[in-house]
């Protein structure tokens, strides 16, 4: 059995661990310059067709670089400043990397001006994955071109400028936040344990939980592209899962002492019995975040990869390692002055017996509770990220800001209208239709300038055909305020008017818009599979067919109370003041998504906890009323310093400067702390006391399947004590 050889081969697995985390670390370091950047955007979509085409077709594309130009003096149609916008203009046309540039003074367009005439911006394309141009260009360009001379001042930005300072930014909060957390975890785990062997030792599988991880991340570069943002996730879930199972272990460790048996036989019983809930609690995880491959989105997709990664690295430190040390460490582990037996007259005991005596009064106020807290996601809109995901200190949050309030139109984030088979001398028409769309400030075609439906200018000197001379676009400008109030539905205003022939809508809008809808269209099929495959992990584990529905209905109410918060804070921007951030009045789904798949993996991680320990007593007494009050009472201080320490954990990412992680943060550490006390302290034990033996019915064929495959904790010969 693995217990007895862990206890018989304790310290060749240590040194073995400790040297199999240094090789870790060595390879994962590695991994960090590996992973890949990226953009929003979904494959195979319309707007990524028109990418493509006026990439390879046509030699441009949307702007991805920008250049504010402020006048020192005068305004930008002074000649001096004239002649420097212009010479700043071939300057970044000439920059390697970048193959196109055009401003207001050589392109003579009004709406790269502002209202007061003193900035004007110059707009570039410069083609290449986000790798390419974040990693590579920008660092250097952004160098060069921020400048204040005598005659303009010259900020970058860009929708690539902005997304690499937000990385940049997070990888910075990520590091920092770490920092913060690391001790602060091995604080509140001295506090749990009062010993400082133990606390070391859980930490340390924390640790080696993120090294592994890291290192298993590497790996899978070697076969599909992975996002930086995989390394980040595996910094917050590697310490948070890895403490998790480390205080199980440990706490069944110290129970099997207090029941009088030796070190090798309390860590041969500690991994029979705990380390098969800790693989179902892995299992539950595992599968909540795999369920992100769904998405054919690398961004998202690498969120599985480094989930599954961390919950290979953590189950493996706490069921091999971790006991390994405890053979070693022995009798230190234990807290002074415990003892047997005391269970019945602990706080969660009584607060157990309290609410299973009125379950519908106690339920239906806790239920109450959660159903206020979650009904602001009743009003929740999905938007596109911008520039205000940073911080107002950021250098491009601060251009940003200035075109906000100077420019009524967004050139730079244009709608590209690709016609691969038009014919442009047509398309006077179809550009006047599409100029009538509420909030387009004009639309610029081979036929000319349109504004609402009025031909503006004639055929300038820009091309709109392909290289071959085949095809057309057109260049839909759109009017600050509606760009930044719907521009999902501008894109789909624009792709409603009938063409003249085939087009493909594409630009950042829609690009944007794409990957928003691809996000959302799969968001009941990603909630069914991770209901339907934690179903599956929790019946196994007891055999039940209401537990699991009971659990995933219970998981479902904490979760909502998380996606209120965000709506409330982040949409509505209440606590934006405290919190440092300027809300947009929407939320981008990639992160709710992300959040949902962590959580509802930690509070499945949590019921298999507390179930477990309510089974083994039902297993041990057949009584399905008693069981609940006395598992609970030897689960509840597990689950609590538990979610003490992944609530901290959470709360420090909210320190942040990027709204993300402060979505991840404040999120994260509420959707803990409702699910550690009004759900596992109120909810369960009423549903279960109302449930009675129901809790643990199956049909027959289930029940004999189960009895085929389903595994569970060793019945405990005696009660346990609370630490």
């Amino acid at each position: 059995m693995l217990g007895t050889f862990i206890a018989r081969r304790a310290r060749w697995l240590v040194l073995l661990g400790l040297l199999t985390a240094v090789v870790a670390a060595l390879v994962g370091a590695g991994a960090l310059g590996a992973l890949s950047l990226n953009r929003f955007e979904a494959p195979g979509s319309e707007s990524m067709r028109a990418r493509d085409t006026l990439a390879e077709e046509y030699g441009t594309g949307s702007p991805n670089l920008a250049l504010l130009v402020t006048a020192r003096h005068g305004n930008v149609d002074s000649a001096p400043v004239a002649a420097a916008g212009r010479s700043l203009t071939r300057e970044l046309a000439d920059y390697p990397g970048v193959t196109r540039a055009w401003s207001y003074w050589t392109d003579a367009s009004d709406t790269l001006r502002d209202k007061d005439a003193r900035r004007a911006l110059v707009l570039a394309w410069a083609p290449g994955d986000a790798n390419e141009v974040r990693r590579e260009l920008l660092p250097g360009l952004a160098e060069r071109f921020n400048r204040t001379g005598d005659v303009i001042g010259v900020e970058v930005g860009g929708g690539d400028e902005v997304f690499r300072q937000t990385m940049e930014r997070a990888r910075k909060d990520f590091l920092r936040a770490e920092t913060v957390i690391l001790p602060l975890v091995f604080l509140l785990l001295w506090w749990v344990y009062r010993r400082l062997s133990a606390a070391l030792v859980t930490v340390g599988i924390g640790i080696f939980a993120v090294l592994v991880s890291l290192a298993l991340l590497r790996a899978v570069v070697a076969f599909t592209e992975v996002s930086t943002f995989a390394s980040n996730i595996a910094l917050v879930m590697g310490i948070g899962l890895g403490v998790d199972y480390g205080l199980f272990v440990v706490f069944r460790f110290r129970e099997e002492l207090r029941r009088g048996a030796e070190v090798p036989v309390a860590v041969a019983r500690t991994v029979r019995g705990a380390g098969r809930t800790v693989l179902f609690s892995g299992g539950t995880v595992a599968a909540s975040l795999s369920v992100l491959l769904v998405f054919p989105f690398p961004f998202l997709s690498s969120f599985a990869y480094a989930g599954v990664a961390v919950v290979l690295a953590a189950v493996l430190g706490a069921t091999v390692l971790l006991p390994a040390a405890l053979v070693l460490l022995g009798h230190r582990v234990e807290r002074r002055g415990a003892a047997a037996g005391r269970e019945t007259a602990g706080f969660w005991f009584r607060a157990a017996t309290h609410v299973m005596r009125r379950p519908l009064l106690s339920g239906g106020a806790a239920l109450a509770v959660l159903v206020l807290l979650g009904s602001p996601f009743l009003g929740v809109r999905f938007g596109l990220p911008d520039d205000r995901v940073l911080p107002t200190s950021a250098p491009a949050r601060q251009m940003y800001d200035k075109v906000r309030d100077g420019f009524t139109v967004e050139e730079a984030d244009a709608v590209q209208v690709v016609a691969r088979d038009g014919d442009g001398r047509a398309a006077g028409p179809y550009a006047a239709a599409l100029s009538r769309i509420g909030g387009v400030a004009r639309v610029d075609s081979a036929a000319g300038s349109y504004a609402a439906g009025e031909p503006v200018s004639a055929p300038s000197g820009t091309s709109f055909a392909a290289r071959d001379g085949s095809g057309t676009r057109l260049v839909v400008m759109p009017a600050s305020k509606r760009l930044e109030a719907d521009p999902t539905g501008l894109v789909r205003d624009v792709r409603e008017v009938r063409a003249p022939f085939a087009v493909h809508v594409g630009g950042y809008p829609a690009e944007l818009t794409d990957y928003r809808d691809g996000v959302t269209d799969r968001l009941p099929l990603v909630a069914g599979l991770i209901v339907l495959v934690t179903f599956a992990v929790l019946f196994v584990m007891t055999g039940s067919v209401v537990a699991p529905l009971k659990a995933s209905v219970l998981n479902v109410l904490s979760l909502s109370v998380m996606f209120g918060a965000l709506v409330f804070v982040f949409q509505d921007g209440h606590l934006s003041g405290p919190l440092g951030f300027t809300p947009t009045g929407v939320i981008e789904p990639s992160i709710p998504i992300l959040m949902f798949c962590i959580a509802y993996g930690l509070s499945m991680d949590y019921e298999v906890f507390l179930l477990s320990r309510i089974k083994e007593e039902y297993d041990r007494t057949g009584d399905a009323v008693a069981s609940v009050p006395l598992g609970i009472a030897r689960s509840a201080p597990l689950v609590t310093a538990a979610a003490a320490v992944l609530s901290c954990s959470f709360a420090a990412y909210a320190t942040g400067d990027v709204v993300f992680l402060k979505q991840l943060g404040v999120g994260m550490a509420l959707a803990v702390i409702v699910d550690a006390t009004l759900i596992r302290g109120v909810l369960v034990p009423a549903l279960m006391r109302l449930a009675g033996r129901a809790n643990w019915w199956a049909p027959a064929p289930l029940r004999r399947l189960h009895r085929r495959i389903g595994l569970s904790e060793e019945p405990a010969p005696e009660p346990a004590a609370v630490s």
